[in-house]
């Protein structure tokens, strides 16, 4: 249903912002939410948290009074944060719960707003770089700053962050040389163009992803297994890891793999996205790009995802990285035979990411979304990994 478009309120009703609402639940602060979006699209995401309660009403429900089945789910001695799709909505219902004696705000901006929450902490890894990772918690989409003597490269860029990622180079005197995405992304809209135009960086694909019909109306240059590109100092390795896609490619610098798709710290990858009706091939090269090319890696290679569900384990800094040996023993995934893994991956795949195909379409330069649409597009969760189901023992 449509949210109201001027929802007559009082004009005292307390508002939170995005940024203060996740800083209550990283705190571990108990938050209590009414979320007042339809069920389905509460279904497909909303807020959540071990220290989070999450109630779903639709707003449509909550017109002219408070139902009595809703006053019973309701706390009397703590917050209630109200939240709807845009901010509208949300503050007529923390009106009507305001009137009825409730403690009570509502989120501005609504789940937009929280869309727009991107994180950067900096990597305590052991590599003669500034290595940060960039995390949005309302998707978890996770990309990543390598900076060295002056020079930058960001993996797997978002377009909505762009000016992130320059303000961030900036801070710490760096150019931005490199723009680099590991694959064709189906969960995203990739910012390697916008980058590219707005600094004079390079964009840079795996020969495999151009091979699918790129058309950026703009100069890149593709990598392929073995290749090597300069960012100051350091050096960042190719390593072709096909499967999630035929051009899914990690990218090394230092002890730091970059898995983009292919391997993430509580799943591997479903094989599905590219071709449908190949999954089951795709989930055999998956596997062998695991076991050959991965896998052999020194144990304690820093595993840096492009992407962490629920199921993931944040670290103590909040960052999601995990080291490879680490994996190996915990993840039954990577420890199968390869037709155990085969039938294990393809046989429980969660619900593809949510405009996929035009998001895909827009990666590869055949749609051009202005911004806006472009950001609506991707809202949701990623749902790129394989199904965490007895993912890890």
């Amino acid at each position: 249903m449509t949210e109201a478009e001027d929802p007559e309120v009082d004009e005292t009703v307390a508002s939170t912002t995005p940024a203060e609402l996740k800083q209550r639940i990283d705190s571990g602060e108990n938050v209590f939410i009414l979320d007042a979006r339809s069920e389905s699209d509460f279904e497909e995401w909303h807020i959540d948290g071990e220290n989070v309660d999450v109630v779903n009403y639709p707003y449509f429900e909550l017109l002219d009074e408070i139902p009595e089945d809703l006053h019973e789910q309701l706390p009397d001695d703590r917050r209630i944060t109200a939240l709807c799709a845009k901010g509208g909505s949300s503050e007529l219902v923390a009106d009507n719960l305001e009137d009825a004696g409730y403690d009570v705000d509502h989120l501005e901006r609504g789940m937009k707003g929280w869309a727009r929450i991107y994180e950067y902490q900096e990597l305590d890894v052991d590599v003669d770089a500034t290595v940060a990772q960039y995390r949005r918690p309302s998707s978890g989409c996770l990309a990543y700053l390598v900076a060295s003597d002056g020079e930058a490269a960001v993996v797997d860029p978002l377009r909505a962050f762009t000016d992130e990622y320059e303000q961030d180079a900036r801070a710490i005197g760096a150019d931005i040389v490199y723009a680099l995405d590991t694959h064709i992304h189906a969960d995203h809209i990739s910012g390697v163009r916008d980058l590219a135009t707005e600094t004079d960086a390079t964009a840079v694909l795996p020969a495999a992803a151009a091979e699918r019909g790129v058309d950026y109306g703009l100069a890149y240059e593709t990598v392929t297994d073995g290749d090597t590109l300069s960012v100051g100092d350091v050096e960042i390795e190719t390593i072709a890891t096909p499967g999630h896609t035929t051009g899914m490619t990690a990218y090394k610098v230092g002890d730091v793999l970059f898995t983009g798709d292919g391997l993430f710290t509580e799943s591997v990858a479903r094989p599905d996205l590219e071709d449908p009706e190949a999954a089951k091939d795709a989930a055999r090269t998956l596997y062998e790009s695991l076991q050959e090319q991965i896998l052999p890696l020194p144990d304690e290679t820093v595993v840096a995802p492009a992407h962490f569900s629920d199921a993931a384990t944040p670290n103590d800094d909040g960052t999601y990285t995990a080291e490879l040996g680490d994996l190996v023993e915990r993840m039954d995934a990577l420890t199968m035979d390869e037709d155990e893994f085969v039938e294990f991956i393809v046989s429980d795949m969660p619900p593809q990411p949510a405009n996929y195909e035009d998001i895909i379409a827009t990666n590869l330069g055949q749609q051009s979304p202005d911004d806006e649409e472009a950001f609506e597009l991707e809202l949701g969760p990623n749902n790129c990994a394989a199904s965490e189901e007895a993912m890890t023992n």
